[in-house]
């Protein structure tokens, strides 16, 4: 564009150039620096007519030169969340929640908690496992107003054992941008400190709470010679290493309790070891993850 840029400059190479007619280019970039109240780290739909107009993502006409109309460009964001420390929550994810039009969430109270720590007010809407179908028509409708919509289930990344997929195919589906803001993930964090050299992990999430189609499952995943990543509840845990201890004994566990939390553990050994181990206590609290190594690498 020509002339000097008074309020920012443009990286034109974020993405590629899109014709939309004879005299009409677009192309999604950045602003490097503040633009009239955009946040820096905030997607900006540039579209140039003749060197003369700019569309921007903002929410206010401001005096520019040269001359632009501001258009609202509406993004769905996927944010990771929190685990269980508070304290692990992403700026960027914080800046986003805060210049959201919407949030929508899988459990409004828990999401609460987290806007409230962190001083925002937002308008909220739920989107859980039994209603995200019906819920992501309600985002779909907020995008196509032109707001901006952030998307967080109760702790971790949406889409690994939790609510997302569906409303991020529906988004998709709609022609709507949807970008991941990375954050806590019980799975990678489990495997950060797994200390296995395993080369291919599979991440399984929760097995079915009936027995013959778990121990089925584990045999099934037990052949595959993959590492494997499961969560499980307090009330299955000691019978989930009793079914691998059954199934193959010889296979290195690390099993996590209430992650990122005051009361955080971690146990490693064999299926049996870790399951002595926990037996000894008098109940199981808290949220376990069970990481299992791969065939080859079975020694602690």
């Amino acid at each position: 564009m020509g002339g000097r840029e008074p309020y920012g400059s443009y990286d034109r190479s974020f993405a590629p150039s899109v014709s939309r007619g004879s005299n009409e280019k677009s192309f999604l970039c950045k602003a490097s620096v503040p633009l009239m109240g955009i946040l820096p780290s905030q997607p900006v739909i540039f579209v140039t007519l003749q060197e003369r107009v700019i569309k921007v993502n903002a929410g206010a006409l401001a005096s520019l030169f040269p001359p632009v109309i501001l258009e609202i460009v509406a993004i769905l964001y996927i944010i990771g969340t929190p685990i269980g420390n508070l304290g692990d929550m992403t700026f960027r994810g914080v800046e986003i929640l805060k210049s959201a039009g919407l949030v929508a969430c899988e459990d409004t109270r828990r999401t609460l908690k987290l806007l409230s720590h962190f001083g925002i007010r937002a308008k909220m809407v739920s989107c859980r496992a039994r209603n995200e179908a019906v819920a992501a028509e309600k985002v779909i409708a907020a995008l196509n107003e032109g707001r901006t919509v952030a998307y967080a289930s109760d702790a971790g990344t949406p889409g690994l054992s939790d609510p997302g997929a569906v409303l991020v195919r529906r988004a998709v589906e709609a022609g709507h941008e949807v970008i991941p803001v990375p954050g806590p993930s019980a799975f990678a964090s489990l495997v950060s400190i797994a200390g296995s050299r395993d080369k291919s992990v599979i991440f399984e999430g929760f097995l079915s709470p009936k027995a013959g189609r778990r121990r089925s499952r584990l045999g099934e995943l037990l052949a595959s010679g993959s590492a494997f990543v499961l969560y499980e509840s307090p009330f299955r845990i000691l019978k989930l290493l009793e079914d691998l201890a059954d199934l193959d004994n010889e296979r290195y566990v690390c099993v996590a309790r209430e992650m990122t939390k005051i009361h955080e553990e971690y146990l490693r050994g064999s299926p049996e070891e870790v399951g002595a181990a926990l037996a000894k206590k008098a109940e199981q609290l808290g949220e376990f993850s069970v990481f299992v190594s791969g065939k080859k690498e079975n020694s602690v």
